[in-house]
Formats: C-alpha cells, structure tokens, sequence
C-alpha cells in the first residue's frame, strides 16, 4: 500500500492531535491538516471537570502541546471553521467558512456532543461540561452562586459535585439511577462513592428521573423532578451523557448508528477512518461493535489509525480504561464491569477504601476496578487482558 500524500483530520482534539503525531513518528512525510471547530489548540479534556474547574490549573495548562511542538509537528490546523459535509467519494470536506478541503485520508475526529434537558435554552445559569469554554464560564458562574445542583449521576456529573463541593458550594447531585456511577462501576462500588459524597457534604437526590428547568427573570431558578419536587438552584449543571457529533455527516452515505461504523481497523469507508468519541467499530476479541468515551482509547486508536492510514494491517481490540478522581478517592477501571457481575475484592480492603475488586460474568473475568490501589490495579489488568484472548467471545457490557 503507497502512503497518501495528504491526510485531513477533522477535529482538533486529543485524538485528532495524536493521529498526527503518530503518522510524524511512524515516518509519514506527507501534508497533514488538522481542521478544529473551536479556535483554542489542542487541549485536555480530563482536567475540565477537576483542576480548571477548581481553579488550581490555569487554562492554559490544558493545553496538551506548546506552541513549538506543535510547529514541529509540520501540520497545518485550521481552527475555528466547523466542518459541515463530507464526501467521501472524492474524500472532501467543506466547512462553515467555505473552505473545500480534499485529502487522500480523511480521518474523522469530531468526538461528541453533551446533550441538554428541555427548557434548557433561554435560561442563564445553566451549563454543560465538554468544551474548555465550557469549563471557564461555569467557574465563573460557580465563584459567585450559593446553590448547585448537579442533575447526572455518571462520571462527569460525580465529578463536577466533587468539584463544586471543594469550593465549598451547596451541592445536590439528582439522577435516575441510586447512587453515583451506579451504572458505570455496579452497585458496590457505587455505593461506596454515595457514602464518599455524603461524607463530604453532597446532598444525593437520585433514584428519580428529572422533567426540566424553572426559571425566574430568565435565569435558572430549579430542577424539578418526577415526584412533583423541585431542587432550588442559582446555577445547573446538565451532565446526562453525549451524542457523537455526526450530524455533519448525515448525506455523507457513511454508516452512522451510535457514531460512525467502522470495521475492525476504524474505517468506515475507503479512505476514510473514524477515531475517539465518535468511533464505533467492530472490536474483534468481544465480537461486537463498541464506542468508547475515555482519554486513554483516544490516545490508542489514534495510534492505530495512524498506522492503518500507513498499511498496517492489525485490528484495534484493546482493554478499555478510564479513570476518575473525586474527593480523595482514585478510581481506576480496566476491562467491562456488566451490571450483572459477580464482584469479589482481590486485593486491601472496603474499610479502608483501598481495594481492588474483580469483576466476573458468566465464568470469566471481564474488569477489574481498583480505589486507591493504582498500582496493584495496573497488575491486575492482565487478567482481564488473559480473558479477552480466550477463544470464546467475553460477555457484552
């Protein structure tokens, strides 16, 4: 396979980023363009939630590259011009400033979009997290506020509470399901973040599902839930999930369903590969397609795009990861925790909140979890790794 002389990759984020740097550092000479819909280069998205949020980062510490590396990346980033159609036939994109840009590849990396609650337009106070501008104007919203009310009990919504707690706000966390992260790490785990925020502070009004925003004077005023009751608030965070940005892509002719389609080495049509947040391709260990919303499988697939881009042949199968820091607690996560698992701790203990727990389903392990344990954790990996190797397929998540 001849390398093409110019790939486009559509995203200026973590995995957009490392694409290039990866076709750089396998020896790739040709152009590469990066096209980015926000005008701020390449940065972190992690410490949203956490250090610039608080405070204690400056904004420009996000930055995932200086200046410099970035001119020595040989890569031309064109910022701030969203992409608005792609044909992949004659592999072009055209852009909200007019621009037609035509690569022989033509990676996509515009990652995803934070959904919103209805009544949400229209009303000051009320936020989502995704974007570095995002995080900057709900700090500025949170120095000078009392009440918030976090409404999304995932990660980012657990994490935005720690946060805001830290600041010393009064801080409720409302959601569906019964404790923080319940879906993501199971009951046990769970609840042991519900007792790590009450301990701390955060008021947890989940089990109920909310219904909308109330506002007075066109600003946020409460979150009202199921049961009729409503959650007084001077600002609202909405973290209910994302939707792969794809909507540019709606006459391309790609597979779209829960992100791109792609096959077993990310591509979704000749010539054209998708990588991060908005990738869903097939992961042959698991023998389904999956998407992934973490750092560290943005980092790794870009890494494999970049040498499928380059005639590499090899499936991108990995363990997913990801991590979550609240309060004082690191929770570190490799492999798939099913809700239905059978979870024993392998290593330390509950009590003091250092532990690795193992998760299994159907007779194999599938993840395992660990709390202030990152290094017993990491060894512990190879399980999950040893599991996804065996000839049966592992259990869905």
């Amino acid at each position: 396979m001849t390398a093409p002389d110019r790939v486009l990759v559509v995203g200026a984020s973590a995995s957009g980023l490392t694409t290039a740097e990866a076709l750089r550092r396998k020896g790739y000479t040709g152009t590469i363009t990066v096209l980015g819909d926000e005008p701020h280069a390449p940065y972190d998205r992690p410490p949203l939630s956490k250090q610039v949020l608080s405070g204690t980062w400056e904004p420009e510490r996000a930055a995932l590259r200086t200046g410099e590396a970035l001119t020595a990346l040989d890569a031309e980033f064109l910022l701030g011009d969203p992409a608005l159609a792609l044909d992949p036939v004659a592999r072009t994109v055209r852009t909200e400033s007019g621009r037609a840009l035509t690569a022989d590849a033509i990676v996509i990396a515009t990652g995803v979009r934070a959904r919103t609650l209805p009544g949400h337009d229209g009303l000051t106070g009320v936020h989502v997290l995704r974007s570095l501008d995002h995080a900057l104007a709900l700090r500025e919203d949170l120095l000078t506020c009392t009440r918030l009310v976090v409404v999304g009990e995932g990660v980012l919504g657990s994490e935005i509470a720690a946060t805001a707690r830290t600041l010393g706000l009064d801080v409720t966390l409302t959601g569906p399901l019964a404790a923080p992260m319940a879906l993501q790490v199971g009951p046990l785990v769970s609840g042991l973040l519900a007792d790590l925020h009450t301990a701390r502070g955060v008021r947890l009004r989940l089990g109920t599902g909310v219904v909308g925003l109330t506002g007075e004077e066109g600003r946020v005023a409460g979150v009202r839930l199921g049961t009729g009751e409503v959650l007084p608030a001077d600002v609202v965070v909405v973290a209910i999930g994302a939707s792969p940005a794809t909507d540019w892509l709606a006459d391309s002719g790609l597979a779209l369903d829960n992100g791109v389609v792609c096959d077993s080495r990310c591509r979704a049509a000749e010539g054209v590969y998708a990588v991060g947040d908005v990738a869903r391709w097939h992961h042959e260990r698991l023998g389904r397609p999956i998407r992934l919303e973490n750092r560290t499988n943005a980092t790794e697939q870009a890494m494999a795009v970049a040498g499928a881009i380059l005639g590499e042949d090899t499936a991108y199968a990995p363990v997913p990861y990801f991590w979550t820091d609240q309060f004082d607690a690191k929770l570190m996560v490799h492999g798939f925790l099913p809700a239905d698992a059978e979870v024993d701790v392998v290593e330390g203990d509950l009590t003091a909140r250092r532990f690795v727990a193992r998760y299994r389903s159907q007779g194999r392990v599938t993840g395992v979890l660990g709390w202030n344990m990152p290094k017993q954790t990491r060894l512990r990996r190879q399980e999950v790794v040893d599991a996804l190797r065996a000839p049966a397929a592992a259990p869905t998540h």
